[in-house]
């Protein structure tokens, strides 16, 4: 015979969750217990020296393991792209407003690209160029540098 999954049927949260019997109908507290209690792990203490040792070899094993990581993770992170600079601009100055723009993407090592767009009411233009320790093999537009500057902190 199946069961309804009415919540008359399961009796409440009480009866499934001993939680909030403990902190009350307060979800913020019952959050926090529950944490504890789900987090909480039973250690032996060690009994003798040797135990005591063991110990301290697995936490130095760790302590390497995790020097180790972090040395390649900094390592690896100088290639995310991390700084950005934007210009906006009105390259006719006669017509519309500034709805054109640079924007320049940096790594730690000042490689990545800046992109440009025109606007204009007859057309959008974009043009992107390469961006190397800082310099581009291209001719940049004053709007251009103006970005890579912002984006390298000058």
């Amino acid at each position: 015979m199946r069961r309804s999954a009415r919540a008359a049927d399961w009796g409440g949260p009480e009866n499934h969750y001993p939680i909030f019997r403990i902190a009350g109908s307060n979800p913020a507290s019952s959050a926090i217990i529950f944490m504890f209690q789900f987090f909480k792990k039973k250690k032996k203490e060690p009994a003798n020296l040797k135990e005591v040792l063991e110990y301290l070899r697995k936490l130095t094993e760790d302590h390497q393991e995790i020097s180790r990581e972090l040395t390649d993770f900094k390592k690896e992170s100088r290639k995310n792209l991390q700084k950005v600079g934007v210009v906006r601009f009105n390259p006719f100055k006669e017509v519309g407003g500034d709805q054109s723009f640079s924007i320049a993407v940096l790594d730690a090592d000042n490689n990545g690209f800046v992109i440009t767009s025109l606007y204009s009411h007859e057309a959008s233009r974009v043009y992107a160029k390469p961006i190397k320790n800082g310099a581009s093999l291209y001719a940049l537009s004053k709007e251009e540098q103006e970005a890579l500057n912002k984006a390298m902190g000058k």
